[in-house]
């Protein structure tokens, strides 16, 4: 068995050379340098509790642009929250059209369904996008795709027309007249 030393070692805060470098001289801060302030520790993480670590990190980026706008925190607006009485009304027109809908087990399928079909999409398209010639073919199909649709469609004056009087004949036969 080894013995322990009772011997310490023990680092002078006022050192003055780190790494065996001569430490940095402060210099003064020019209209170019821009100086950030310290941040405060962020909180603890849980794994019960991402959204606290998530709301945090978003107050740090709106503080953040704040100060590289220069706006102050007095000068901003406030974001926008969601009132009471806009939230219960949201929730009582969501229960009247849910109330006036006549065959709910087959709306409840449909959505169960798409939820399903989303989650399988989702798994399919990352499937693809982890094949390496797969995914850089379709985004060339998508880019060249994209371009002659713009060429078709969007360029010249009577084509638009020609598609937003298509889209709107489209939305009346889906809807109806509106």
């Amino acid at each position: 068995m080894a013995s322990a030393s009772s011997n310490s070692l023990s680092i002078s805060p006022s050192s003055t050379l780190v790494d065996a470098k001569a430490p940095r001289q402060p210099t003064a801060a020019s209209p170019q340098c821009v100086t950030l302030p310290t941040l405060p520790p962020p909180p603890v993480q849980s794994q019960s509790r991402p959204w606290k670590t998530t709301a945090y990190c978003r107050k740090i980026a709106r503080n953040v642009m704040a100060m590289a706008t220069g706006e102050t925190l007095a000068t901003r607006e406030a974001p926008t929250e969601v009132t009471p009485t806009e939230l219960t009304d949201f929730i009582n027109k969501i229960q009247e059209t849910w109330d006036k809908v006549e065959d709910k087990y087959a709306v409840s399928s449909l959505a169960v369904a798409g939820l399903v079909l989303v989650w399988g999409t989702a798994g399919m398209v990352s499937a693809i996008d982890k094949l390496p010639v797969v995914s850089t073919f379709l985004e060339v199909v998508g880019i060249g795709y994209t371009g002659w649709f713009a060429y078709k469609n969007l360029i010249f004056k009577p084509d638009r027309a020609a598609l937003i009087s298509k889209i709107k004949d489209t939305y009346k036969e889906i809807l109806g007249t509106s």
